[in-house]
């Protein structure tokens, strides 16, 4: 009885025939334990294997404004990775914190939290205060969890005070069967891609969006070179093809020959190997990193990047302040090799250079990414596809940096290459731009 919405919503029941079966109580959901936080401490590999764990949860109660979503596939990210090590604090504590406020929060602090940021799948509640969205929809998931009755939501949905990162600082996520979205976190799923392919963008996808193309980041203009870090990552993957499809200039670096054919086939013309700039243990914190990087640059596209996209952090920062051309930008979204960024200050105020902050994505950037999906003009760059069975599996290639571009887990899917409905755009479209990083 349990899975007989689910086999439903599997065989393509219509909205009405999906609103008529009742909610199962019960569904199976990856999810990390508060009784476990502290497991890893004093470990050098904190494997998050042990930590990550696919069992039954309860379904909660639906608040007026929020929806509950089939999820078909979901991806891994590294928000993932973190809520699984319990680093840089467990997630629990944004459980509680949000437990503060209210029963819609209460519901959300609880002994177990459900994972997952990204995700595609199909409505099958709506609460009663729900007007744009029904039963049977077919749909992404943004992760952007914004407070409509916040007044910093309406100038820009990341200056809101009380902005989450739904599947990390709130439960309910994506990886189970089910998961509970506002209804502002929903986008019409691109009709030519599978279920594994939809799901896998929008957190990556839309943060690039935002920090290459959206009025908070960079502004990105045609002939602009944009040099990407990691240019086949999640992050970089993404950007690369945006700066290309906006008539900029693309330089992508990457750490393998492997890694530069991708991005060549990306059309991204312009690649650096960075263990071809021969920097030795020290790699790109070494002196004159910046000043060789730069030589790189300059001897494929004859000048200094206007932009600078940059997620890496510590080992990257100093060479892509150094990098930067007199007035350009670097544009920085996280830090993965370390928050404590070093370089020569000289080399910012000198120049004139900026430097922006830029986090997530608002609702109005997730949709306009994903229009560009739709259209055909940027794809998906999925790797690999797990069994939610295999959730730990997932997260664990994306914890020891074995995957390339974006690695995907089937929830209510019984098998890849379900959900397209568009064969013809994908066609036209050619199947090789969907399988680039599945070589």
């Amino acid at each position: 009885m349990a899975n007989e919405l689910l086999d439903a919503v599997r065989s393509g029941a219509s909205g009405p025939e999906l609103q008529d079966i009742d909610l199962p109580s019960r569904f199976r959901a990856a999810f990390t334990r508060k009784d476990e936080v502290g497991i890893f401490d004093g470990q050098t590999d904190k494997d998050v294997r042990r930590s990550l764990h696919v069992g039954d949860v309860d379904m909660p109660e639906l608040a007026p404004d929020e929806c509950v979503v089939a999820v078909m596939a979901a991806a891994i990210n590294f928000n993932t990775v973190w809520s699984a090590i319990f680093e840089p604090v467990p997630t629990f504590a944004f459980l509680e914190k949000f437990g503060r406020q209210g029963w819609y929060g209460a519901r959300h602090d609880l002994p177990y939290h459900i994972l997952g940021s990204d995700g595609s799948g199909v409505v099958v509640r709506t609460g009663s205060g729900v007007k744009s969205w029904k039963v049977g929809d077919k749909v992404v998931l943004s992760p952007s969890y914004v407070d409509e009755e916040d007044h910093g939501s309406y100038d820009d949905g990341m200056m809101s005070e009380s902005q989450l990162a739904w599947g990390f600082e709130t439960n309910f996520g994506s990886l189970g069967e089910y998961c509970i979205v506002k209804a502002n976190q929903l986008i019409r799923k691109p009709a030519h891609l599978s279920w594994e392919e939809a799901g896998s963008n929008t957190l990556c996808a839309a943060t690039a969006y935002r920090m290459l193309v959206g009025t908070h980041g960079a502004r990105m203009k045609q002939g602009d070179v944009v040099l990407i870090w990691g240019a086949t990552g999640g992050l970089g993957s993404f950007a690369t093809q945006l700066v290309k499809n906006g008539g900029g200039i693309p330089v992508g670096v990457v750490s393998s020959e492997e890694k530069a054919d991708i991005v060549r086939a990306q059309g991204c013309e312009h690649v650096i190997n960075r263990n071809d700039l021969n920097l030795g243990e020290q790699g790109l914190r070494h002196p004159k990193a910046g000043r060789m990087l730069g030589e790189a640059i300059r001897r494929l596209v004859g000048e200094d990047p206007g932009i600078v996209f940059e997620y890496l952090g510590r080992e990257t920062f100093g060479a892509s302040v150094y990098v930067a051309k007199r007035g350009g930008k670097i544009v920085t979204c996280g830090s993965s090799t370390g928050y404590k960024h070093e370089y020569d200050n000289r080399f910012l105020w000198m120049r004139l250079k900026s430097i922006i902050g830029s986090h997530g994505f608002n609702y109005h950037e997730a949709v306009e990414v994903n229009r560009l999906f739709s259209l055909g003009m940027i794809h998906p760059t999925l790797s690999s596809v797990f069994p939610l069975d295999e959730a730990g599996e997932a997260t664990r290639a994306v914890q020891t940096n074995q995957h390339i571009g974006k690695v995907a887990v089937l929830c209510g899917a019984t098998g890849e290459g379900q959900g397209v409905e568009d064969p013809a755009l994908r066609e036209r479209i050619g199947e090789e731009k969907f399988n680039l990083y599945r070589r």
